[in-house]
């Protein structure tokens, strides 16, 4: 075994299996080859890995992206966390860009060196999906807006990635290094995004040690996850959580989804009191409700680069589904979106190299619905509340 001195290694016995657990950089050459070395010797009769098995098809299968169905996206809310994992995706591979390598090189060694020798591929970590409604929900309401325009931002208004951001990839990986500007003072979003998914890795490496079906497994982690998953690993699993409970999506409190409701209650009484007063401010009140929420969210459609008939779809649904906490203007304008110009198969095809840039998120078709989707809804929602206020200062 070569090129291993500086390699990032710890070995521990579990019930009689030897499990190695390998530190990687998810954008180092010296961490694939360490993989590559490590595997040649056919040492090990299982490969663990840090993937969930959609980052795992994503990873060896690029194309999976050409089979999703973007009305069903739209129609199931899920637009939102398909623009943030697209995010999450284009922020590695700017990262990768600048480090000359492939993202996820040595996750992608791992497995493929497994399956050439017929050893079972063992996907440890935590669904992505399941992370990120865990750091979500942890987070308090007011820190949400910031958290998910950071991960935003970071790829819109940044083309060159800084050394910081690379140096924090080498540590750890990409769902690390994009929020670690956050998770470093906040320790809502370090224990779903770090310290849980030590906790669910262990168990899972635990449990398959336990199974009697291996006598050795190499386990292939992020180095900023090793020191976590060695302790829990000697400690057998004490102070930790369940894995029913690490996988479970924390029930929200009710009283934040009532508060859309009250804003409607809200506005509905301040349009009684002024058609009450004079039907003149009544109907004056209606006209700024609709040209402020229809306005705002028709300009994040603009910004988005959307047909002007959706633009005009913005305009006339955002009052309407302000009213009604049910239905959010983005899924009305973003099925029109996508029904005036339907994306094509080479937009699918081309998705996860196109939102790499900010250009490509507007040039391709499906990053684009996306981009309407969320701009829209953020006009809406600032329209909400801007119009709430100015009805309540006429009516002052």
């Amino acid at each position: 075994m070569n090129n291993l001195s500086d390699q990032p290694i710890e070995t521990i016995n579990i019930n009689g299996c030897e499990v190695t657990l390998l530190g990687t950089a998810h954008v180092s050459k010296a961490s694939a080859d360490a993989v590559h070395s490590l595997l040649s010797s056919d040492h090990y009769e299982a490969v663990a890995i840090e993937l969930c098995p959609s980052r795992y098809n994503a990873l060896i299968d690029p194309d999976n992206l050409a089979q999703m169905d973007l009305f069903n996206v739209i129609k199931s809310g899920k637009a939102a966390m398909v623009a943030a994992s697209l995010a999450l995706g284009a922020f590695q591979q700017k990262m990768a860009d600048e480090m000359g390598i492939e993202p996820g090189a040595e996750m992608k060694m791992a497995a493929e060196l497994a399956q050439q020798s017929h050893k079972p591929v063992l996907l440890i970590d935590r669904d992505v999906g399941i992370t990120l409604k865990r750091v979500y929900r942890n987070v308090p309401w007011w820190k949400r807006m910031e958290l998910f325009s950071g991960l935003f931002a970071s790829l819109m208004f940044s083309e060159k990635v800084s050394e910081e951001d690379i140096e924090k990839l080498k540590e750890g990986d990409v769902l690390e290094a994009t929020f670690s500007q956050f998770a470093e003072s906040s320790n809502e979003i370090y224990m779903p995004l770090v310290n849980e998914r030590d906790q669910y890795m262990a168990h899972r490496l635990f449990n398959d040690a336990h199974s009697g079906q291996y006598k050795t497994i190499l386990a292939v982690i992020g180095a900023g996850h090793l020191k976590g998953i060695k302790g829990y690993l000697e400690s057998q699993l004490q102070n930790t959580k369940n894995i029913e409970e690490l996988e479970s999506i924390p029930a929200t409190s009710r009283w934040p989804k009532l508060i859309p409701w009250l804003i409607v209650a809200l506005i509905f009484i301040g349009f009684g009191i002024g058609f009450n007063r004079a039907p003149e401010l009544g109907w004056q009140l209606v006209i700024e409700w609709v040209v402020i929420n229809g306005g705002l969210s028709a300009l994040g459609v603009i910004l988005a680069g959307a047909h002007p008939i959706t633009i005009i779809t913005a305009f006339l649904a955002a009052p309407l589904t302000s009213l009604n906490p049910t239905v959010g203007a983005g899924m009305v304008t973003a099925a029109t979106e996508a029904w005036l110009r339907k994306p094509r198969v080479g937009d699918f095809s081309t998705l996860k190299s196109d939102t790499v840039t900010i250009r490509g998120w507007w040039k391709n078709r499906v990053s684009r619905t996306l981009l309407v989707f969320l701009f829209s809804t953020i006009g809406s929602a600032a329209g909400t509340y801007i119009a709430g206020f100015r009805i309540f200062e006429q009516l002052s």
